[in-house]
């Protein structure tokens, strides 16, 4: 069966050296990489540094080779095919300017990847929403003019969410094109990090990534965002954060609130017409049923995480999983075909 996953990580040397000369004066929470006293996501990709490790060092070297070893392990796996995206925190760390002029340079040295191997990659443009039209502006451009299937934006931006009016564009300009946007997880931002650094493990992947991210989609809802742009589609991984999990109680309290709330389905409905979800980092099989019970097979798409998670393992939870095998055809690859235009 053919596999294509959706959430698969890189980075350039620029883009890390860029970001590693940036992280300690700009990063909101370096307290809580030095307490845990391990390497978070957003760091431990970074070439040799004073964060590096042993595993640090071998996935910063996965992260940035993009070529025939990642294909042979790809194959060795029984992944055919990669969606590959920036690491988190991508481009929205830096400032306007910077966030802009990097996005650029990443999606040309993307494209050319996908140009070297395009039976085995495609790509998902970086953007920096620190400046709104120039990211909707970059987001045309790596679509028509770079071949890109899409984009990834790392949640919050320096503590903004893109519920904000000045946000739109980007999903606008996404509805135009046709593309999704994969709304990937990184810390909570800023304002909600407080209660995380007691236990600094909750901040990252523990619990922190699936909160902050929840929440993000869910004011995106409730702005009323699916409403005014009915084709924008969203991706979530992790198999949609726990949202499926809430669908029903979602409902019923959207239901109870007072006047004011004024989008024109139910929550649960947005998250069925405008959103899909992927198996990326969550390899687990009751949570797998419980978002393929409130979602459907067609929402759903097959993502490793990789490098930060085993191919092997994504590829054998799949396999195993007790779904009919026209759902898993769904899953492993027709869903993201149809949703990329592969």
């Amino acid at each position: 069966m053919k596999r294509i996953a959706i959430e698969e990580h890189f980075s350039t040397k620029e883009h890390a050296d860029q970001f590693r000369l940036i992280l300690t004066k700009e990063y909101p929470l370096q307290e809580v990489v030095e307490a845990e006293q391990h390497l978070h996501v957003e760091v431990r990709w970074l070439p040799a540094s004073k964060y590096s490790t042993g595993n640090a060092n071998i996935l910063s070297g996965k992260i940035l080779e993009v070529g025939e070893q990642r294909i042979m392990e790809m194959e060795e796996d029984g992944v055919d095919m990669q969606i590959l995206s920036l690491i988190a925190p991508g481009v929205q760390v830096f400032d306007a300017a910077t966030g802009t002029s990097m996005s650029r340079k990443v999606n040309d040295q993307l494209s050319r990847i996908v140009q070297k191997y395009p039976r085995k990659f495609a790509g998902l443009a970086a953007l920096a929403p620190q400046d709104p039209q120039a990211a909707a502006d970059e987001l045309e451009r790596a679509v028509k003019g770079l071949g890109m299937k899409g984009a990834s934006i790392n949640s919050h931006t320096r503590g903004e969410y893109l519920d904000e009016k000045k946000y739109w564009v980007i999903f606008e300009r996404a509805e135009q094109l046709g593309v999704p946007i994969y709304l990937h997880p990184r810390m909570p931002s800023p304002e909600m990090a407080k209660p995380y650094l007691t236990y600094p493990a909750l901040a990252t992947a523990m619990n922190g990534f699936g909160a902050e991210v929840s929440l993000h989609a869910l004011r995106l809802i409730l702005s009323g965002l699916f409403d005014q742009h009915p084709g924008v589609k969203i991706i979530l991984g992790h198999l949609g954060e726990a949202l499926p999990f809430w669908l029903w109680r979602l409902d019923n309290r959207w239901a109870r609130m007072p006047q004011g709330m004024t989008i024109k389905k139910k929550p649960s409905q947005y998250i069925k017409d405008n959103f899909f979800v992927t198996t990326a980092g969550n390899f687990s099989v009751p949570a797998f049923l419980c978002a393929h019970l409130e979602l459907g097979a067609d929402r759903i798409l097959f993502a490793v995480d990789y490098p930060l998670e085993s191919n092997k393992e994504a590829v054998e939870f799949v396999e195993a999983l007790p779904i009919a095998d026209s759902d898993k055809e769904k899953v492993c690859h027709l869903n993201a075909e149809r949703l990329f235009k592969l």
